[in-house]
């Protein structure tokens, strides 16, 4: 029962990650989105900074902050709510989904354990076939996939 709680939460958040993906594809603009949408609309450093209660040098810096990446999410956060914006930020698995890095994962934990063992057995002159490792990599892996074992992530 916990197996298919935790598989149904991992499909849940998968199918609220996909909501995300085409924002993969928009780039960061090089001057960040504060400078963008300060001077899309026309306001001045002075303007959002008295709102962010900072002097136009100090907006100046949060600029470039973000720009280069050094900027909190609490600063995006307020700098948003200064241009009447909401800040949004999520995470996408590179893999593609939650249970496709999962998968992968657990194949990587798999190989590494039955090759070990298969090596220990050749050494033993007890080695298995090449079709009977490729066999239990993948039924390993599915146990593996099932437990979702802390260790998966070492």
């Amino acid at each position: 029962m916990k197996m298919q709680k935790s598989l149904l939460v991992i499909r849940q958040l998968d199918k609220k990650i996909q909501a995300l993906r085409p924002l993969e594809e928009w780039p960061v603009p090089a001057s960040g989105w504060i400078a963008l949408f300060r001077m899309t609309l026309k306001i001045s450093l002075r303007q959002l900074g008295n709102k962010l209660s900072v002097t136009s040098q100090g907006m100046k810096d949060i600029e470039k902050r973000e720009a280069d990446g050094s900027l909190s999410l609490n600063g995006l956060k307020a700098a948003a709510a200064a241009l009447n914006m909401k800040l949004v930020y999520g995470f996408i698995p590179r893999d593609g989904s939650l249970e496709r890095m999962i998968e992968r994962k657990a194949f990587e934990m798999a190989q590494k354990i039955v090759q070990r063992s298969s090596t220990t057995m050749r050494l033993e002159d007890q080695e298995n076939s090449e079709e009977r490792i490729k066999q239990a990599i993948l039924e390993m892996a599915e146990d593996i996939k099932r437990e979702i074992p802390k260790q998966l992530w070492d």
